[in-house]
């Protein structure tokens, strides 16, 4: 399974947390890395996204339809992320485009074995994919894409 995760890109500030838009800037960046995605992503990929209308805009840049999930909201953990991709059961890719600082989180669970407080940027992707050699399952980071040098 491929599962990436993609921080919605830069928003701006404000009291309902929910209703918080994409700035000029993010959306630049979301129009960027939904260009890098096009040229990689692999093939069948699911895509799931938080209600908050700036995941909804980040994911919208892709032009591609995809599933939104109150799960995955800015209130979700890592355990949420796992139970809506299936990893690292569910068939084919999952992207999720959602929020720090369950993204970060599942980031570190994934790579390290424990939850900690990792970061992922803006508008930035981490892909990862797991394999089984010699009969011991590995998670492999595949990429991490940054939003400045998704272009």
């Amino acid at each position: 399974m491929d599962l990436l995760l993609w921080r919605h890109a830069e928003a701006e500030e404000g009291p309902l947390d929910m209703q918080r838009r994409l700035t000029q800037r993010g959306e630049k960046q979301a129009r960027q890395l939904a260009h890098w995605l096009h040229q990689h992503m692999p093939k069948q990929l699911r895509i799931l996204v938080s209600p908050a209308v700036r995941t909804q805009q980040t994911a919208a840049a892709l032009d591609l339809p995809f599933e939104t999930h109150r799960r995955l909201g800015p209130d979700a953990g890592a355990a949420d992320l796992i139970a809506a991709a299936g990893w690292p059961d569910a068939p084919g890719a999952t992207l999720i485009v959602g929020h720090q600082p369950a993204l970060g989180q599942m980031a570190a669970l994934l790579l390290s074995g424990a939850e900690a407080d990792w970061t992922i940027k803006k508008g930035a992707l981490w892909w990862f994919t797991n394999r089984v050699r010699q009969g011991e399952t590995q998670t492999v980071l595949r990429a991490v894409i940054p939003a400045d040098l998704s272009h």
